[in-house]
């Protein structure tokens, strides 16, 4: 276990249009092959599996330091927070079992059987259930996230490949990668409710919550596929670049940007369902992330081993961070405006800063972060009390109704942004 090293110690300003900068680089065990993150927004840490070793580690978010690692299953492949439980689910693809993590304690709580593959989580914070695709059983485990119990098993398509939760109409979305369709599956019931046609190889999704609309990316037929959240009908079907494999939410200009492996970022206009712009990146992009602090979209690029950076406001490439050797995946850290790319060949996390509109903050190992103030709010005053702001999700999700949770709320004016982190009480 190590901590991180800084690679940049340079005493300068950012000005108040704001920039990105590759922070420092943490350094994991030699080998350990980190594939995954995601984010605990509770106690402000990250976690990464890491597939060569059996392990996630835990990263401080303040301090960019390993607290700990935790030993799992076989093969660590994906990962999930669920808030209400602050817990931390980890799919074990070799070892046909998902891991869970006290978000607290960084305690095991325990191992629940999956399927053979499981390869994708989601998390369903209506009921506290998540769901775990099994790419080989054909099936998506239930986990009651009170218990850490399989409760159920449902059949779904060929391959299933990924998730996502719309909690508009309590459904999780799961993409069949080998049998070309959507397997819509009730957050209530946990039964399918319908199977939707999709493209050649669907393997990516993303939820609209503006228009009630889930987006999946087809990687074998080059284009994206847009499902209507109540109805389950496909409402068109949009032309994207070669292979895209990623998905991501705009929610202040309401677009949709699609990841391509052949070194492009379609970008998508979801009042009309079309594809409004293309713009070039690094080779073979794998993920890509929206970060609603500073309304830019992350695109990580495999063999380019960069991260192209995207203002969404113009839809241009403002800038390219090199980051490790096969770069996976993307995870936002909200409190520090942190965004962390894990090396699988590098056995690194490439951590990327992010200045805060208005805020100058000082490039060297004494540089301290922006203090967020927190709000403590009912469930049912939420919406109101919060007025105009922009609440979302520890993922940059938008969220309308939000239940009981951790969430944040940002509020544009001129020239500032200001960021809070909103705690919605039962």
């Amino acid at each position: 276990m190590k901590t991180a090293s800084a690679v940049l110690c340079i005493c300068c300003c950012l000005t108040a249009a704001g920039a990105q900068w590759l922070e420092t680089t943490i350094s994991l065990d030699p080998g350990s092959g980190p594939t995954f993150t995601c984010y605990n927004v509770q106690d402000n840490k990250v976690y990464c599996a890491n597939w060569s070793v059996n392990k996630v580690a835990v990263v401080d978010g303040a301090t960019n330091i390993v607290l700990t690692t935790v030993s799992v299953g076989a093969h660590p492949f994906a990962l999930c927070y669920d808030s209400v439980s602050n817990k931390v689910y980890c799919g074990n693809y070799d070892d046909a079992s998902v891991t869970v993590i006290d978000g607290a304690t960084n305690g095991l709580v325990g191992t629940v059987s999956a399927g053979t593959r499981p390869r994708a989580l989601c998390c369903n914070l209506l009921d506290n259930k998540v769901y775990c695709a099994n790419n080989l059983s054909s099936s998506v485990t239930v986990i009651d996230g009170v218990t850490n119990s399989a409760i159920a098993t449902v059949p779904v398509g060929n391959g299933p490949y990924a998730l996502c939760h719309n909690p508009q109409n309590n459904k999780v979305y799961c993409a069949n990668s080998l049998g070309a369709s959507v397997s819509v599956i009730s957050g209530t019931t946990d039964s399918v409710v319908a199977t939707v046609t999709a493209g050649a190889n669907p393997c990516a999704f993303c939820y609209n919550p503006q228009n009630n609309k889930v987006y999946c990316a087809n990687g074998g037929s080059n284009d994206v596929t847009v499902i209507d959240g109540a109805t389950n009908a496909v409402l068109a079907t949009v032309p994207a670049g070669t292979s895209p494999c990623a998905l991501c939410y705009d929610a202040k200009h309401n677009r949709v940007y699609c990841a391509n492996q052949g070194a492009s970022v379609t970008v998508i206009d979801c009042g009309t369902d079309s594809a409004i712009a293309t713009l070039t990146v690094g080779a073979g992009p794998v993920a890509i992330l929206y970060n609603p602090l500073n309304s830019k979209v992350y695109c990580v690029n495999y063999n380019a081993r960069n991260v192209s950076i995207i203002r969404c406001a113009t839809n241009s490439v403002m800038a390219t961070i090199p980051v490790g050797n096969a770069p996976q995946i993307l995870t936002h850290n909200p409190v520090q405006n942190r965004v962390y790319v894990p090396n699988y060949a590098s056995a690194s996390i490439s951590v990327i800063r992010d200045s805060m509109t208005g805020v100058e903050e000082p490039m060297n190992d004494g540089r301290t972060t922006k203090s967020f103030s927190q709000t403590i709010l009912s469930a049912a005053c939420c919406v109101k009390r919060l007025g105009s702001c922009v609440i979302f999700d520890a993922m940059g999700r938008q969220v309308h109704h939000p239940k009981a949770g951790v969430y944040f709320n940002g509020l544009d004016t001129p020239g500032f942004r200001s960021v809070k982190k909103a705690v919605v009480a039962r």
